[in-house]
């Protein structure tokens, strides 16, 4: 089973380069942070994406990667990092898990409810969710608008889910071989015998 040996997956040669080149990115990414004035929220975490190309537990260990990476190279620190690897990874990767399941499951088989439900959809609501367990786990302070902050989750999880998205429909057209949870057997229509 993959979910104890997740590095299984990269037996598979389509999947290696893409795997060292998210490990990359997403690193990047999360440094960001540290060279964006502090005003400056920037949240794209790529999690839920590294889930649809990775499948979850391959995911995990690669969100764990980047957190040990981020915590020995960048400026960021040991317990930023942790932070990250916590809050913008293993969290919105296992909701964005859990809603794509719930997609799968409820609605029908066809290739746009796998980008639109899977890619968009369930990103977006993984990133919302994410938020307001971070909301209730650390409250804002009392200077924060509340209202202000909600529009900033939301437009946070609009620009995650519409990334994830559009780099699932570009890699469905021209690399499904990057994508483990994708399959044409079970989203485009077959031929009747």
């Amino acid at each position: 089973s993959t979910l104890f040996r997740p590095w299984q997956s990269l037996r598979a040669p389509a999947i290696q380069n893409p795997w060292l080149g998210a490990i990359v990115l997403v690193s990047a990414l999360w440094s960001l942070r540290v060279l964006l004035p502090q005003a400056f929220a920037l949240q794209l975490s790529a999690a839920c994406l590294l889930v649809l190309m990775l499948g979850w537990p391959l995911a995990i260990w690669t969100l764990a990667l980047v957190s040990l990476v981020l915590a020995t190279v960048s400026p960021i620190g040991t317990e930023q990092a942790v932070w990250l690897g916590a809050w913008q990874g293993v969290v919105p990767a296992t909701l964005g898990l859990a809603w794509g399941l719930a997609t799968r499951r409820f609605m029908p088989r066809h290739l746009m409810v796998y980008i639109l439900g899977r890619g968009f959809l369930a990103t977006g609501l993984a990133v919302m969710s994410t938020a307001g367990m971070l909301h209730l786990a650390h409250p804002a302070s009392e200077m924060l608008d509340t209202e202000a902050l909600v529009i900033s989750h939301v437009l946070m999880a609009w620009g995650e889910a519409l990334s994830t998205g559009m780099l699932v429909a570009v890699f469905v057209a021209f690399r499904p071989e990057w994508l483990l949870t994708y399959s044409d057997q079970r989203y485009l229509p077959q031929p009747k015998p």
